[in-house]
C-alpha cells in the first residue's frame, strides 16, 4: 500500500513535488495557509482592477522538462510575451537595448557588440553546466554511498567536457566578483551596469562582492520554450504558473487545501507523525514534505528541541535576510520614458547606469540603510497582458535592489520614505510618472516575510553563495532533501538548486522520497 504524503505549502515547488508523487500512486494532501496557491509566485490584486505578480515578476528558470511532463500548457499556462529584450535606461534618453541578437543604441561600438557575443557564448556554456546540475540531487561530500560517488564523478565529467581552457576559466571566475569580469570584457558603462544587475538582484551582494558571478550564471541557467536565458511574462502573471501546476496536480489526484495553516509538524518517537493545523485539526502521516523555508520548517514547525544540537546550530547560521523590495504602481495610462519608443515599453527596463552606481547603492545597505538611489528592474506587464489592468490603464512592477531586511528605525517608519526614493529614481527616467499613479504598494523584505511566511523576507529562502549552494544548500547534513528527522523532507527554494520559479527542488525532493521508500 502506498503511503500518504502531506506537503506543507502550495508554492510552485510544493505543487511540483505533489504532482510527481501522486503520479507514482501516493495519496498527497497539500496544505496552504493562504487563500490561494502560489506562495510568493502568485498574482494578486493590489488595487481594484489592478493585478500584478506579487514577488517574482519574470519567468526565466521554469524547467522545460517539468513543464512538458506536467502538461502545463494543457492546464492553462500561456505566455503574453517571450524572450523579452532588456533596455538599460539612460537619463538622457540614449538607451541601450540588449536582445538575443546583440546590443544597439547608446553609441555602442562594433567591438563591444562582438565582445558581448563572445561573453554570452562563454557564460552561456557555464550557465548550461549549472542547469544540468539543477536536475540532480547534490552528492554528499563525506560518508556518501555509491550514488554520491557517481554524482561527484558526473560533476567532474561535466567540468571536463567544457574543455581545458573553458574549464579553467569557469573555475577562475565562478566564485569571484562580476565587477572584475565585466571590466575585463567591456568598457560601455550601460552594458556593464545591465549585466551586473543580473549578478546582484535579490541578494546581499554588490558588483565587487565575491559570488556575484555565480548569481549571474544561476539567473542565466534556465530556458523558455527552448531559448536559453529568455525572459517571459505568463498570461495572468506569475500566478498562472502556480494555477497550471495546481491543475496538473489535481488531475493526478492531489488534494489541495487552501486556508489551512500548518501550526506544527508532529514528532512521535523521534519520527514524523503528521501535522497539526492552526485550527487544531490533526492529520496523521509518516511522510511530510515542507515547501517552507528551512528555518521556518525546522525551528517554527518542528521545533529545535526535536533536532540534534549541532544540526540546530547550522539552521541558526543560515544567511537568509532579504535585500530587495517590490514596488507596484496602478497607472491611469502609459508612462512616457525619455527617449524610449512606446513600442519598447513591454520590454524589461533596468536602472543600473554603471558599475559604480550599483556599488554605491550597495554601500548604504551595509550600514542598515536603504539606498537613496536604488537599482531597479521594471516591467509594465499590462502592455503585453491587458487582463492585468482596467481598459486603458496599466500596472508597473519594479524590483528595487538594496532595501535590506534591517534598517535603522524599522521598515514601518521607513517604508514611505523608501517608496518616495524609488519614485524619485523613476521620475529621472519617466518624468511625470508620479502624476499617473492612482494606487501604490511597496513590499519591503519585512512585508514579504509577513505576507508570504518567508523568514527574513528573502524570496530565494536564503542567500545563493558558494557556501550555501549545491551540496552545501541549505547546509551540510540537509542538502539531499531528506532531513535527519525520519519522514521529513524539504522541497523549497532553500534547497538545491535555489531560488527562482523553476520546480527542480520539488521534483528532486519527490525523486529522493520515492527512492528512500524503495530501500
Amino acid at each position: 500500500m502506498t503511503e500518504r504524503v502531506i506537503i506543507v505549502g502550495a508554492g510552485h515547488n510544493g505543487l511540483v513535488c505533489a504532482a510527481y508523487l501522486a503520479a507514482k500512486g501516493h495519496p498527497v494532501t497539500v496544505l496552504e495557509a493562504a487563500a490561494e496557491v502560489g506562495g510568493a509566485a502568485a498574482t494578486r490584486e493590489f488595487a481594484p482592477g489592478f493585478k500584478v505578480s506579487a514577488c517574482a515578476h519574470l519567468l526565466y528558470l521554469l524547467d522545460p522538462g517539468i513543464a512538458r511532463e506536467l502538461e502545463l500548457s494543457e492546464h492553462g499556462l500561456k505566455y503574453a510575451a517571450e524572450d523579452l529584450d532588456t533596455v538599460a535606461l539612460a537619463a538622457d534618453g540614449d538607451h541601450l537595448t540588449l536582445s538575443r541578437g546583440g546590443a544597439a543604441g547608446a553609441g555602442i561600438s562594433a567591438a563591444e557588440q562582438s565582445a558581448l557575443g563572445a561573453y554570452r557564448e562563454r557564460m552561456g556554456r557555464f550557465a548550461a553546466l549549472l542547469g544540468r546540475l539543477h536536475r540532480r540531487a547534490p552528492p554528499r561530500i563525506a560518508a556518501g554511498g555509491h550514488r554520491d560517488w557517481l554524482g561527484i564523478a558526473r560533476l567532474a565529467l561535466d567540468l571536463r567536457l567544457l574543455g581545458r581552457k573553458r574549464m579553467r576559466e569557469f573555475l577562475r571566475i565562478a566564485g569571484i566578483n562580476i565587477y572584475d569580469v565585466l571590466r575585463e570584457n567591456f568598457e560601455h558603462p550601460l552594458l556593464q551596469g545591465a549585466l551586473a544587475l543580473d549578478a546582484v538582484l535579490g541578494n546581499q551582494l554588490g558588483p565587487r562582492s565575491n559570488n556575484s558571478v555565480l548569481n549571474a550564471l544561476h539567473r542565466a541557467s534556465g530556458a523558455v520554450n527552448g531559448k536559453a536565458g529568455a525572459l517571459a511574462l505568463p498570461v495572468g502573471g506569475i500566478g498562472a504558473v502556480a494555477a497550471a501546476l495546481a491543475a496538473s496536480a489535481t488531475a493526478r489526484g492531489v488534494e489541495i487545501r487552501t486556508a489551512s495553516e500548518v501550526a506544527r509538524i508532529l514528532v512521535e518517537d523521534g519520527c514524523v507523525g503528521g501535522v497539526e493545523l492552526a485550527s487544531g485539526e490533526r492529520l496523521d502521516a509518516t511522510l511530510v514534505v515542507s515547501n517552507a523555508d528551512p528555518r521556518t520548517t525546522l525551528f517554527g514547525l518542528v521545533g529545535a528541541r526535536n533536532l540534534d544540537a549541532g544540526f540546530a546550530r547550522r539552521v541558526q547560521h543560515l544567511r537568509m535576510r532579504g535585500h530587495a523590495a517590490k514596488l507596484h504602481l496602478a497607472l491611469d495610462g502609459l508612462p512616457e520614458f525619455t527617449g524610449l519608443d512606446p513600442a519598447r515599453l513591454g520590454a524589461r527596463l533596468v536602472v543600473a547606469p554603471d558599475l559604480e552606481y550599483l556599488e554605491r547603492a550597495f554601500d548604504h545597505s551595509k550600514y542598515r540603510r536603504f539606498s537613496p538611489e536604488p537599482a531597479l528592474e521594471i516591467t509594465l506587464p499590462s502592455v503585453s497582458d491587458p487582463s492585468l489592468a482596467p481598459s486603458g490603464k496599466h500596472v508597473l512592477s519594479a524590483v528595487a535592489q538594496y532595501a535590506p531586511y534591517h534598517v535603522d528605525g524599522g521598515w514601518d517608519g521607513q517604508r514611505e520614505a523608501f517608496a518616495e526614493r524609488v519614485m524619485a529614481v523613476l521620475e529621472q527616467y519617466a518624468p511625470g510618472i508620479g502624476g499617473r499613479v492612482v494606487a501604490r504598494e511597496l513590499l519591503t523584505p519585512v512585508d514579504i516575510e509577513r505576507e508570504f511566511r518567508i523568514e527574513g523576507g528573502h524570496w530565494h529562502h536564503g542567500e545563493f553563495v558558494l557556501d550555501q549552494a549545491l551540496m552545501l544548500r541549505p547546509f551540510p547534513g540537509a542538502a539531499q532533501y531528506a532531513m535527519p528527522l525520519p519522514g521529513l523532507y524539504l522541497c523549497g527554494a532553500g534547497c538545491h538548486p535555489g531560488g527562482g520559479v523553476m520546480g527542480h527542488a520539488g521534483r528532486n525532493a519527490a525523486d529522493t522520497l520515492l527512492r528512500d521508500l524503495k530501500r
